[in-house]
């Protein structure tokens, strides 16, 4: 079986649902073949190890562990779901605190274990600040990594296509940016249906508000369907976005990127732009929208502003203009 590269893959988070997926999809779609399985949780991770040896990939040199300098040691690429899920009883508070110091001490495993990783992808929530966590205690470069933002634009994607009748993959260019969740920026104006513009369609106003609503909650939706979150639909695309890195085929849905840019006006936070994930890294450009699209936008970031600042006032992060002291990159 050939492999993209032969360079070493960690999975942070492999004993979970979308963590085994992940490694799962990376082996089917044969980027490596040397993958390191890391999970706190040791029944799981081993477990995980032995399903995937089961599988007989050809040529896979799958190993487990539950030491983070074993892991990163040596890893050039990482996918990170290594969070804590909300629990009965937690508030937004504890979910964000709680994470943010596991995105903070996961960058500390990058910076002291793997300083020369190519590519990192987190896609555990609330991602736009864990990522951001992450990327300041790392030390990296903000091209080097992103945080999961995909799933937003193909829920939409998914929506109009049920709503217009057509296959899903005639819908193009359905985009969401910003932030993720509530606050999160719908970007309809350019978007095409078996080649013609939305527009044409003659959606009412009702219908799509209908469609964001169905947009936006498309994660609750799959969690009273099927009794818990979503684990497939992120394992896959982390997968194509970190295969994108390795050198695969460019990965164009959204991603979470680094963001400081007086053109765009954003300044110090990860959001989803439009990006191109390759063997370089992430590269974005301003959105560009309809008045009402590029005001949204505006206060989604705006929420990505009192989030970054919630976990500075935590303490998990420096204030902003102590970051290059923890991080020159930025």
């Amino acid at each position: 079986m050939g492999y993209l590269t032969n360079e070493k893959l960690t999975i942070v988070g492999a004993g979970g649902a979308i963590g085994s997926n992940m490694v799962q999809t990376a082996l089917m779609l044969g980027l490596t073949p040397n993958i390191c399985l890391y999970d706190i949780f040791e029944p799981g991770v081993h477990g995980v190890a032995e399903e995937m040896c089961h599988c007989a990939f050809e040529g896979a040199n799958i190993t487990w562990t539950t030491d983070p300098e074993v892991a990163f040691t040596g890893a050039k690429y990482i996918i990170s779901s290594g969070g804590a899920p909300r629990k009965e009883g937690m508030t937004r508070e504890d979910l964000l605190k709680g994470n943010c110091k596991i995105a903070a001490e996961f960058g500390d495993f990058i910076k002291k274990y793997c300083p020369d990783v190519k590519h990192v992808v987190v896609i555990f929530n609330p991602a736009d600040v864990t990522a951001l966590t992450a990327l300041i205690h790392s030390g990296l470069k903000p091209e080097c990594l992103t945080s999961l933002a995909a799933l937003d634009s193909t829920r939409l994607q998914e929506a109009i296509a049920k709503e217009c009748g057509v296959a899903q993959s005639e819908v193009q260019n359905a985009r969401t940016y910003g932030g993720h969740g509530e606050q999160m920026a719908v970007f309809a104006s350019k978007i095409t249906v078996a080649g013609k513009p939305l527009s044409e369609y003659n959606i009412s106003a009702e219908k799509w508000e209908e469609i964001k609503h169905t947009t936006i909650q498309g994660g609750s939706a799959i969690i009273k369907l099927r009794g818990r979150s979503s684990f497939q639909s992120p394992a896959y695309q982390a997968v194509k976005m970190i295969e994108a890195a390795m050198g695969g085929k460019e990965f164009t849905w959204p991603a979470g990127t680094y963001v400081n840019c007086d053109k765009c006006g954003f300044k110090n936070v990860m959001m989803a732009m439009p990006t191109t994930i390759d063997a370089t890294g992430v590269h974005f450009s301003a959105p560009e929208g309809t008045e009402e699209e590029m005001a949204n936008l505006q206060k989604s970031y705006e929420h990505l502003c009192k989030m970054r600042d919630e976990i500075i006032s935590l303490g998990i992060i420096p204030p902003v203009e102590d970051w290059k002291s923890e991080n020159p990159n930025l």
